[in-house]
């Protein structure tokens, strides 16, 4: 009998999400993965029963960043930054430099106009 590749090691998505510590509880990783916001190799997934292993590929969004990360090992617990950061490899494209602030120019207090203005130009639309 010809000898057959060892099985791939499996995790469930909800429970590598958490012990690669991207999300602080696995309650809070399976209802982002309910809510469908996590992509598994680029296909969206709702079940947080997934089973994923090493060479998958997932993409979620963390706050106001979208996250891509390759999974390098299951893992066994949720230990200690040094240990999940082993987990993945981040493929997150860097940002080169963050958007100017906004400044006034003006020589007093900003008026409420000018507070607007400065109001809007923080806010980014999101795409």
């Amino acid at each position: 009998m010809a000898d057959a590749d060892p099985p791939r090691p499996v995790i469930r998505l909800d429970k590598w999400l958490w012990q690669a510590r991207f999300f602080k509880t696995r309650s809070l990783a399976a209802k982002v993965v309910a809510g469908g916001h996590v992509r598994v190799n680029a296909t969206r997934t709702d079940k947080p029963g997934a089973r994923v292993g090493p060479g998958d590929t997932l993409t979620f969004a963390q706050g106001r960043d979208i996250r891509v990360v390759r999974i390098l090992a299951p893992g066994t617990r949720r230990g200690p930054a040094p240990e999940a950061r082993a987990l993945y490899d981040d493929l997150t494209p860097i940002k080169d430099s963050q958007p100017p602030q906004p400044r006034y120019g003006g020589g007093a207090r900003p008026t409420k106009k000018d507070r607007r203005r400065i109001e809007q130009s923080r806010i980014a639309p999101l795409e």
